[in-house]
């Protein structure tokens, strides 16, 4: 049940991970999200790029299930994200972020189309449309991820706003 602004705001992110819409989060998702970026970036999947995102994706997926999937099944529904966001992330969004990490710096190093390290804004754009965020509010957001106005988003500003996206404080 969700009781306070804060869990209320926490539930809202929980359809970013539902890729498919199916009511719950499941290792599917995240690979799915990973194949996504892929093809809108032309990058193979037996890559070096390619196999860095899909690790990354498994272990996000395997950092969030040991977070919030409580019951064991593989799956975490909408109850159970909001759960362990508010008990387990809440006052340790780092540790989120650490969990996050292998998988955000591999989606930008698969953005990353001059090799420089950093993605454009306009590719984390495309990258967040790939993941199913509507374009006009992936162009704005990527935008606010290029804090130090470069015209480039690199891990050290994707890992703490992805952290902070899902650990909102009240």
């Amino acid at each position: 049940m969700v009781n306070s602004e804060y869990e209320r705001r926490i539930a809202a992110r929980f359809t970013t991970f539902d890729q498919d819409g199916n009511g719950h989060i499941d290792r599917s998702d995240f690979s799915g999200a990973a194949k996504a970026l892929l093809a809108e970036f032309g990058v193979a999947a037996r890559s070096d790029k390619g196999q860095a995102l899909y690790g990354g994706a498994e272990a996000l997926w395997q950092g969030l299930a040991g977070i919030a999937d409580r019951d064991g099944d593989q799956r975490i529904t909408g109850e159970e994200f909001v759960t362990g966001a508010v008990k387990r992330l809440r006052d340790k969004p780092d540790r989120f972020a650490e969990i996050a990490r292998p998988f955000l710096h591999a989606a930008i190093d698969v953005a990353d189309t001059d090799g420089d390290g950093a993605a454009t804004v306009a590719d984390t754009a495309r990258a967040l449309t790939a993941f199913g965020v509507p374009e006009d509010l992936a162009r704005s957001a990527a935008a606010a991820l290029d804090t130090d106005g470069d015209g480039k988003v690199g891990e050290a500003e994707i890992v703490p706003a992805f952290a902070r996206y899902f650990t909102v404080p009240e």
